[in-house]
């Protein structure tokens, strides 16, 4: 076991002496000793209930004949960070996570190790983490909050933050307001819809590092008890058996597989950065372009909150993950690599056979697709020559294609003031530049701007487009990771008020109908860029972190 390298022979007994002050007893040093690996804090609602999730999983690893050992990483809640500075931290948290778990690992010599994630950067972080220390690792996340219901009709954090816009333009009334705010968020666990957190919770399954029921069942189910448990016994089986390692589960074909989980369920536009960073990690060199070869083969046969009434308790009383990934191999025979391992000690073929479809309108049939083919797109052009994301089973169809006028912010703020203010109109495309990685620094979400131009009724006429990045919660015209970004000489740092910009959905296109004289003579006459006086660690991490066509990965 790996773990001798800290507890055998008579060298080992200082250390041993160390393990004793611990309550380690004589017949705890020959069981294999797990890293159970926790993101519990206070205040982010998907993790305030993971030390009791922690507690429970750790006396089933004992139970197992494991020897369990706890440690935290930090987690940012996004929602309460939204909207201010603190977002800039939250990508950023990534990489302290992903560093936390490699150096906690490395350092005490975990025979294996189960992650408790919950939340948006927590989940890819502690997944840079353990591919790193490839040591047999299962993920059990905390599970997805119920919606909240008002009147019959289901409300959720992006109804909170619509409703803000509603308000502002004399839509609802304050008490209307406080209503959906006191009914958005009514349990714990992560946010109710298809948002990030959840996004790659589900993906955790379709790549094999989860159980069947890690991304949809929620928090407050028993079945998640239940799921806890038979994750902490299969963690103390990989432990003493040869099991397959994060390096042999995350593979070109798993990853293919993941994105046709996204594509045929319209994730969260974070799933594409993450699993970029994912794959450098694993050293795997995933195209831009494999995104959307596989979108054009795969249906979007499930849309959730915000792109639909549903949310990820529909998809888990419907068969959950198991259910849509049957069902894509249903709809399109040898789009999933189903040969691929998982931590079950299945295949993803094996692990899915023998799940059932409960509801056709939540997971549709091949007959009644919601669209042909996936809900994430890449687009190219001029203004992305190193790609661009949009949520694309989030856009209504009149936005499938748009030509309109630019109207330019150079942050997030200003771009909230302005949509406030009403300065934004019908047939303007919001530029939001200098929010990238290496811009912002730290490329925050904006769900704040995008949830003003729905809520101001704007989202049929209205498209907008960023170096910077999107909650999942974001739905509408919205196009993130433009590459290059501004800070790095990118063409949306060049574009002015009133210039022309054609998105194509249907043709992978966004372009600016600039002339290349003009883009010329704009280049030669752009003042420098200057980074933000940000202090701290973002300041360091603007210097080394890559732009979003590489995950937002930092210099290798």
């Amino acid at each position: 076991m790996i773990s001798d390298t800290v507890k055998k022979g008579f060298q080992r007994a200082p250390h041993r002496g160390l393990f004793r002050a611990t309550g380690i007893r004589n017949e705890d040093f020959p069981k294999p000793f797990i890293g159970v690996c926790n993101s519990y804090t206070d205040i982010v609602p998907g993790h305030c209930h993971l030390n009791k999730v922690g507690e429970w999983i750790k006396q089933c690893i004992r139970d197992a004949g494991g020897v369990p050992f706890e440690f935290n990483t930090i987690g940012i809640c996004d929602g309460i960070a939204m909207g201010h500075s603190g977002m800039k931290y939250s990508l950023p948290s990534r990489e302290l996570i992903a560093d936390s778990v490699e150096s906690m690992v490395k350092a005490h010599c975990f025979d294996a190790m189960i992650c408790i994630p919950n939340c948006d950067k927590i989940v890819p972080g502690m997944i840079l983490g353990a591919v790193r220390a490839n040591i047999p690792t299962i993920f059990c996340s905390g599970g997805p909050m119920m919606a909240g219901h008002i009147n019959g009709k289901a409300v959720d954090l992006i109804s909170i933050f619509e409703g803000v816009a509603q308000f502002n333009n004399g839509k609802i009334t304050e008490e209307e307001l406080e209503a959906i705010e006191k009914e958005g968020c009514p349990t714990c666990g992560s946010c109710s819809g298809m948002f990030t957190a959840n996004s790659m919770n589900c993906l955790c399954e379709a790549i094999g590092l989860a159980l069947p029921g890690n991304g949809t069942i929620p928090a407050v189910d028993p079945q998640r008890k239940d799921l806890w448990k038979q994750a902490a016994l299969r963690v103390v089986e990989m432990a003493l058996a040869e099991a397959p390692l994060p390096r042999d589960i995350i593979t070109l074909e798993s990853l293919d597989n993941a994105f046709a989980l996204d594509m045929a369920m319209g994730g969260s536009t974070n799933t594409v950065l993450h699993t970029l960073a994912i794959a450098r990690e694993a050293g795997i060199k995933y195209d831009l372009n494999r995104i959307n070869q596989i979108s054009q083969r795969c249906p979007n046969i499930c849309k959730v909150s915000p792109s639909c009434s549903y949310h990820i308790e529909d998809v888990n009383a419907a068969g959950g993950i198991s259910a849509i990934l049957k069902r894509v191999d249903e709809c399109v025979p040898g789009l999933l690599n189903t040969d691929a391992p998982t931590v079950s000690g299945r295949s993803l073929g094996e692990t899915i056979i023998a799940a059932e479809v409960r509801d056709n309108d939540v997971i549709r049939t091949r007959e009644r697709v919601y669209s042909q083919d996936g809900g994430l797109t890449i687009l190219y052009g001029n203004l992305a020559e190193e790609g661009a994301v949009v949520k694309k089973a989030g856009v209504s169809a009149p936005m499938m294609e748009f030509e309109g006028e630019a109207i330019c912010f150079d942050s997030q703020d200003e771009a909230c003031d302005g949509i406030l203010a009403g300065k934004v109109r019908s047939g303007h495309v919001v530029v939001i530049r200098y929010e990238g990685p290496k811009g912002g620094p730290g490329m925050q979400e904006m769900l704040a701007p995008t949830s003003y131009i729905m809520g101001a009724g704007l989202g049929d006429s209205v498209a907008l487009i960023t170096d910077g990045r999107f909650s999942g919660g974001t739905r509408g015209a919205c196009i993130g990771h433009i590459s290059p970004e501004a800070a790095e000489g990118g063409l949306i740092g060049l574009l002015r008020d009133g210039d022309k910009i054609r998105i194509n959905l249907n043709t992978h296109t966004l372009e600016a109908l600039v002339g290349n004289d003009e883009i010329g003579h704009r280049r030669a006459a752009a003042p420098q860029w200057k980074p933000r006086e940000i202090g701290g660690w973002l300041q360091r991490y603007s210097l080394v972190v890559n732009n979003a066509s590489t995950g937002a990965s930092l210099i290798q």
